[in-house]
């Protein structure tokens, strides 16, 4: 089984890199997809797991984005993470992300106990800070059970507390990929439980700009048959993925998986290759 967009403590998951690649093991996947959010941090130690568990990996990365003021995410994979406009970029990202989180903890702490040292506790040293880690904060300091709950309440657009982020355009991340050698997939294409989605027009733009895939195989894309007219239409390849944070979250390693010869395609001619025991 191919798994190609997980997370792990790098970013907003709660497994480290190490034990990911542990987990996937026993779960049957064969090849692994890391993912972190807007950070290839997590890279080196996963790659050290792949003789030992046996399971390849594609180091990747979620790339937020946005889209006419829509907010998506670009995964990244195979490139080279030293490209200038990649690492700006994620060194924009964590300046970005460590300001809007203390803002909105800010927000938060006037109405709740909450401070921004409880939030810093429970992130990684390095790691950008985001809104599962103020959930994980906000469940320790017992204002919510848990981070559904948080999202619901607190971290929603829609929340008083709520605060805008910065984000690329996604035509020039997809851009920046391929300029680094990698290959982009739109994650979670129509997912209205996360907030508006993109139109069709907008994949085709993407589409032109090198996008190579549509990530089709995620529990929260609806309207799967106009996913698939789409990808056939702009000739972009069909993956899926768990979108997997760790155990106590209902995605599951492997509830959608890849075919290989997309893989195969998606890595031919890539900076990096995947790593195999």
């Amino acid at each position: 089984m191919i798994d190609l967009h997980t997370h792990s403590t790098a970013s907003d998951g709660r497994t480290s890199p190490g034990d990911l690649m542990w987990e996937a093991k026993g779960a049957g996947i064969s090849v692994l997809g890391l993912t972190d959010h807007d950070t290839v941090a997590g890279w080196a130690e996963a790659a050290a797991r792949v003789e030992p568990t046996g399971v390849a990996l594609v180091r990747g990365m979620e790339i937020s984005a946005k889209v006419r003021g829509v907010s998506v995410h670009v995964l990244g994979y195979l490139f080279d993470p030293a490209a200038p406009a990649m690492a700006r970029h994620r060194e924009r990202m964590l300046d970005a992300r460590l300001s809007r989180a203390r803002e909105m903890v800010e927000r938060i702490g006037r109405d709740f106990p909450l401070e921004w040292e409880a939030v810093a506790a429970v992130a990684e040293p390095g790691v950008p800070v985001g809104r599962p880690h103020i959930a994980d904060a906000l469940i320790d300091v017992g204002a919510v059970s848990s981070r559904d709950e948080a999202f619901a309440r607190f971290l929603a657009p829609s929340s008083p507390y709520y605060v805008p982020h910065w984000a690329p355009q996604a035509c020039d991340v997809v851009e920046w990929v391929a300029d680094a050698g990698g290959r982009t997939v739109l994650a979670h294409p129509h997912a209205p439980s996360r907030g508006r989605t993109v139109s069709a027009a907008d994949i085709g733009a993407l589409a032109e700009a090198g996008l190579f895939g549509l990530e089709i195989g995620h529990r929260d894309n609806t309207d799967l048959d106009t996913l698939e007219k789409l990808a056939e239409r702009h000739r972009l390849v069909r993956t899926g993925s768990s979108d997997y944070h760790g155990s106590g979250k209902p995605n599951r390693l492997g509830e959608n998986t890849t075919a290989p010869e997309v893989l195969r395609a998606l890595a031919s001619g890539c900076f990096l290759e995947v790593i195999h025991s």
